[in-house]
């Protein structure tokens, strides 16, 4: 019933479009993902530049940072962000829209089920942590680190809007290509695309947001590379374990803390830091 509901609703849509490909392409592969992405992250601004609801920010991971956020280092962060969505991200759905247009299946009216969307979103997930995962070590070299990944790291204790907060390179071989290479090889329909561009671009925005939330993805790997740069260069974690390079996370409480919190006891809390030997 529900895939009846689905379907129905994207020939009404297609059908108000005027079968119009470019138009759809854009609101599914652009206008979509960016309202999941600013409308989440909108969210999360108001706690980091507010400090409220406390709902939020008492499941902060790095205790007394941005609290609040450097407002100038924010809008700072805002402008890089707009102008990589605007003038890197948006140019670039302009080669894929041919690609997917000589798949001819992407703006089929027949949806594709349900099921093998699940099987799609297996095969991008993979292809985005191989990619990333050594286009990340990558930009991490000493010579390409200080010229273009530097700037990324610049928040050491990230907030989800700096999550494509990056030198235009680095946006578009780490963030960009790795996210749309999954569709591309697969010649998915838009729906799936614009499903998957929001997926990872929530996601990315959990991995950077700063708060380990009840029911959401925990963000304690990647706040961890922020934290030490040298470790957790992945979104998934295999490849790191493979490589070594999550040895030094394993033996830290962050590690303890790296799963789905299922109460509404902050980890900070329940597993906090050990005291420094100062104290």
């Amino acid at each position: 019933t529900l895939g009846n509901f689905w379907q129905t609703a994207w020939l009404e849509f297609y059908d108000y479009m005027e079968g119009d490909e470019w138009t759809i392409f854009l609101i599914g592969a652009a206008l979509v993902p960016a309202l999941a992405f600013w409308g989440f992250n909108g969210i999360l601004l108001v706690a980091d530049i507010t400090g409220k609801p406390t709902f939020i920010t008492r499941y902060r991971i790095q205790l007394g940072k941005n609290d609040p956020v450097d407002t100038k280092k924010l809008w700072k962060a805002i402008y890089t962000v707009l102008g990589n969505q605007f003038f890197i991200s948006f140019p670039m759905l302009v080669p894929m829209f041919y690609i997917m247009k000589w798949w001819d299946s992407t703006f089929s009216k027949e949806l594709p089920t349900f099921q093998w969307f699940l099987v799609e979103l297996s095969i991008f997930t993979v292809v985005e942590e191989i990619l990333f995962y050594y286009t990340h070590r990558l930009v991490h070299h000493p010579v390409l680190y200080k010229h273009i990944h530097k700037k990324h790291h610049e928040w050491t204790a990230p907030i989800g809007v700096v999550s494509i907060y990056a030198h235009p390179i680095e946006h578009i071989v780490s963030n960009t290509l790795p996210v749309m290479t999954g569709p591309m090889i697969m010649g998915s329909h838009i729906v799936s695309i614009s499903a998957w561009f929001s997926i990872a671009l929530v996601t990315t925005s959990i991995s950077h947001c700063g708060y380990h939330l009840p029911l959401l993805p925990s963000p304690e790997f990647h706040d961890f590379h922020h934290l030490k740069f040298n470790q957790c260069y992945g979104v998934l974690g295999v490849l790191d374990f493979l490589h070594g390079t999550d040895k030094m996370f394993r033996q830290t409480k962050a590690f303890e803390r790296h799963k789905v919190l299922l109460s509404l006891t902050p980890l900070s809390e329940s597993i906090p830091e050990p005291p420094k030997k100062d104290e």
